[in-house]
């Protein structure tokens, strides 16, 4: 008998069809992965599972007992504990406070909680990653997003969970972290706790999970042992069809004039010193490590960093970077793709139509400023078409749509706004393989046109598919940019450690 038998599981939200019969067992010390392309209905599955949402038909049992969860209190209470992809933790609170929120010791034998049992039990849990600014006092808001994510996953552990349900619990996390989730997992699951992972990385589904389960459509179409099947047999299960390679081909450039000139740049503390060009045709990629101070580099260069120092040029044209606002950059031809998606890079409340044309309204704009809603429907649907958005029509809220189509959406404006350089920032990060495929040649496409791209990234796959040239954050400090048939992975990593290039 598993722990966890699925059987015919469905859901439809109005005219959409999330799922149309997902059948999935899960046997107790199990790791499955469960993949499949943005829409195909994986967070729908994990979201019945725990409670929060209840499915029209199909049936669940847990060790041969039915399983309909009343809410989300309710799953928890009988084992199962849901890790989301979009943070749901509560800023304001301390990390301890966020650890065991719902499951706070007491003392006194009343509803007195004690602080420092808290704190004990938060520190035993934060133990597993050693990441040195999760401190159990320190209030999660103030946090960098890969740390809040290791807040969200010792959450679910503090719950004493049977059965764990990980929705891309690595998607901010560098090969440290991973390395230390992975060996966490591996304990948990010999101790006979299941997993149910989810990832878009089919290298991380190789390492950690003994099988896999495939949905596509809201529909499961394979299932089986992980390490018996090939990456091209997952993909085809994933998107129905066969595919080519995963990065586009193209004739690297570095003979492009300067587009971008970045002279001594800095924004203490994180960021302590970056030079570089960036020429037109070209994609310039950054690696380092987390915190490692490339972020505040695209955000100084936006505008969107207090205390930013240096100097820039655009076209030859000095532009100030102290004082810059991210108006005046986007009037300079300035595109910006922030990593966090939810809290920066859209407008969860307003329409697709709305986020797709922010940032070029005077293109469906009448005279005076009044908007043109059939013109920017018009604009809208042509990236819906071009950019593959799973999305019932232009007029849809952005934040009714999953993780990959939102990201989708971020990118649409960026090409919608036809700027000259593009500053982006993980812009595939919770894609799926089809969809990153989709969005590789589309980057390939803006170099090709001329378009000026600089590219951080942490998944050096995408950076040694992708960059004509490659720099390596480290310590605050960025390295020269070299061709990137210059760089081994190797090479990269000792730099973002050390700050050399020498390996």
């Amino acid at each position: 008998m598993s722990l966890l038998e699925i059987r015919g599981i469905a859901k439809r939200f109005g005219a959409t069809v999330a799922l149309d019969g997902v059948d999935l067992a899960l046997e107790a010390g199990e790791v499955r992965a469960l993949i499949g392309e943005n829409g195909a209905g994986k967070s729908t599955l994990m979201n019945i599972l725990a409670g929060a949402v209840r499915a029209d038909r199909g049936e669940m049992e847990i060790d041969g007992r039915p399983y309909v969860p009343a809410s989300p209190l309710d799953a928890r209470r009988r084992g199962i504990a849901l890790i989301h992809q979009e943070l749901s933790l509560c800023p304001h609170l301390t990390v301890a406070e966020n650890i065991l929120l719902g499951v706070e010791p007491s003392r006194w034998g009343g509803g007195w909680i004690d602080g420092d049992a808290a704190r004990r039990k938060a520190l035993a849990l934060l133990e597993h990653f050693g990441h040195p600014q999760l401190h159990p006092d320190r209030r999660v808001g103030t946090l960098p997003i890969a740390a809040q994510q290791v807040v969200e996953i010792c959450r679910a552990l503090a719950a004493n969970a049977r059965i764990l349900l990980m929705d891309e619990p690595t998607s901010r996390f560098q090969r440290e972290d991973v390395d230390r989730l992975f060996s966490l997992i591996r304990g948990l699951a010999a101790q006979g706790m299941a997993v149910i992972y989810i990832s878009h990385f089919l290298e991380e589904v190789r390492e950690i999970a003994d099988a896999y389960t495939v949905l596509r459509d809201g529909r499961s179409v394979g299932t089986g042992e992980t390490a018996r099947a090939s990456d091209e047999q997952l993909i085809s299960l994933m998107v129905g069809r066969a595919m080519g390679g995963l990065f586009p081909e193209r004739v690297r450039s570095r003979d492009g004039e300067v587009i971008l000139a970045v002279d001594e740049v800095a924004a203490p503390p994180a960021l302590q010193h970056a030079s570089f060009e960036l020429r037109r045709g070209e994609i310039l990629g950054i690696a380092g490590l987390m915190g490692s101070g490339r972020t505040e580099l695209v955000r100084a260069l936006f505008g969107l960093e207090r205390g930013a120092s240096g100097r820039i040029a655009v076209q030859g044209r000095a532009l100030a970077v102290h004082g810059a606002t991210a108006a005046q950059r986007l009037s300079q031809g300035f595109g910006y793709l922030s990593e966090d998606r939810t809290r920066e890079g859209l407008a969860l409340p307003l329409s697709i139509a709305d986020n797709l044309t922010a940032t070029n309204l005077a293109a469906v704009s009448r005279r005076w400023g009044w908007l043109d809603l059939k013109r920017q429907w018009t604009a809208a649907q042509r990236w819906i078409d071009a950019l593959h958005i799973r999305a019932q029509d232009p007029i849809q809220p952005a934040r009714a749509l999953s993780g990959g189509n939102q990201q989708k959406v971020a990118v649409g404006r960026l090409l919608n706004q036809d700027a000259d350089v593009f500053l982006l920032d993980e812009p595939t990060r919770g894609i799926d393989i089809g969809s990153k495929a989709q969005i590789y040649e589309t980057i390939a496409r803006c170099a090709e046109e001329g378009k000026a791209v600089l590219l951080v990234s942490s998944y050096l796959p995408e950076l040694f598919g992708l960059c004509d040239r490659l720099a390596v954050m480290s310590r605050g400090r960025l390295s020269d940019a070299r061709p990137i048939e210059e760089w081994t992975p190797e090479t990269v990593l000792a730099t973002a450690i050390g700050g050399s290039t020498s390996a």
